[in-house]
């Protein structure tokens, strides 16, 4: 496997179960990249695909603020564009419904199989199970979320829509800005998920999962199995290989021959001590795109989105922005002594991520899960193992296939 994030972690992990020998190559470690300062949420109920009419219709306000939450760096545009297309494309009707339900199963899945997972492992005591509150600051920007519940509703989504003493009891010291909010109960998340990645993977090395450190530079497949060289010269081959690499996937796909549409979404988010204030459960501002949650390890004020590849140099303004406007919505956070970060989250214009076989016989790719990677990968681990063992996925994988561009 390529890619020790915590979709190849968890595909390792259940390919182990099932008796395989996996190894795992990555060049910094065990979630050590990505993977490692996410938002820490088990996302089941996030099932409506970025691509909709709502969002698009926001894009050119988004777009106006270089600090919002929404950026694409000028230089960065023309290389962007071909992606953007199909993102837009991917918002109409007919798209927009085939990428609804197709995530609808996933997370239905993904909630059974991780749920599933942290009792085998041992990790459950990890798990927070708080809830989400969803905050509104106008009328009309409740009113513009309605048609998203809607459609969660038919999947069978439970949430409620909250006001006056109700919201200020989910999460007090809100700021007297916010006049409703939506409490979803079934949304969860994690003591941090770093630890959570190495804990699941102590597991699967438990069962006989091991790691190499090292960077892969390119690969090759054939009737007999898969090769992958070294950064170092050398190269090691397989009975089979999974691509799980985040937002580097595309460039080993377009060794065998395939192209798939992959961009970053540059995530930005500042850790505060835990002691800077006592956020309730995970508090989400859509209309800026970021959120706030509580760890075992801090409180984390995150999100946003900046398209701009994999070399640019990270800008930190954008974390210090989302800080300041955490400021303003919890009046008594302390924003001091925090670290900042960011991450590539691996995007697909229709926000599906790419899980099936590649061209070539024996490569499985598991990539391309945007904002929910997380959420998602030991649902992925499942259908990749079903996959290589020659077993019917519990989902049809047509809406995820590889060649769907």
């Amino acid at each position: 496997m390529v890619g020790g994030g915590i979709i190849g972690i968890c595909v390792a992990t259940l390919l182990a179960e099932a008796g395989r020998r996996v190894t795992i190559f990555d060049r910094t470690g065990i979630c050590e990249e990505t993977s490692s300062g996410n938002a820490a949420a088990f996302a089941f109920s996030d099932v409506l695909p970025l691509a909709h009419k709502g969002m698009i219709r926001q894009l050119p306000k988004w777009l106006a603020d270089p600090l919002g939450p929404l950026s694409i760096p000028p230089a960065y545009l023309p290389k962007l564009l071909p992606w953007l297309i199909r993102f837009w494309r991917a918002g109409n009707s007919r798209h927009y419904e085939t990428s609804l339900a197709a995530q609808a199963g996933m997370m239905k899945l993904a909630e059974a199989e991780w749920m599933g997972l942290l009792d085998r492992s041992g990790t459950r005591p990890m798990l927070r199970e708080d809830g989400s509150l969803e905050l509104y600051e106008s009328e009309a920007e409740f009113r513009a979320s309605l048609l998203g519940w809607a459609a969660r509703e038919r999947f069978d989504i439970g949430f409620r829509h909250v006001e006056g003493e109700e919201m200020a009891a989910l999460q007090p010291g809100l700021a007297p800005r916010f006049v409703k909010g939506t409490f979803v109960p079934s949304w969860k998340t994690v003591a941090d998920p770093k630890l959570l990645g190495k804990a699941v993977w102590a597991y699967a090395e438990r069962l006989g999962a091991r790691l190499e450190h090292a960077r892969i530079d390119r690969v090759e497949a054939g009737a007999d199995g898969a090769a992958v060289m070294l950064a170092d010269g050398t190269t090691r081959k397989a009975k089979q290989l999974v691509i799980a690499a985040g937002a580097w996937s595309h460039l080993l796909a377009r060794n065998l021959g395939d192209r798939i549409p992959l961009e970053t979404e540059r995530g930005y988010n500042t850790t505060l001590p835990v002691s800077a204030f006592d956020v309730k459960r995970q508090l989400i501002f859509s209309g800026h795109g970021f959120v706030i949650t509580p760890l075992e390890t801090g409180v984390r004020v995150g999100g946003a989105v900046e398209l701009g590849g994999i070399e640019r140099p990270p800008n930190y303004a954008r974390s210090k922005a989302m800080l300041e406007k955490a400021k303003r919505f919890l009046p008594g956070l302390d924003p001091s002594g925090g670290i900042e970060w960011m991450g590539f989250r691996p995007s697909l214009p229709d926000s599906l991520p790419v899980i099936g076989r590649a061209r070539t016989p024996n490569v499985f790719y598991a990539f391309g899960h945007g904002h929910l990677g997380l959420t998602q990968a030991v649902a992925t681990g499942r259908l990749i193992r079903d996959l290589v063992l020659g077993q019917t996925p519990p989902l049809d994988l047509k809406p995820f296939r590889p060649q769907r561009f």
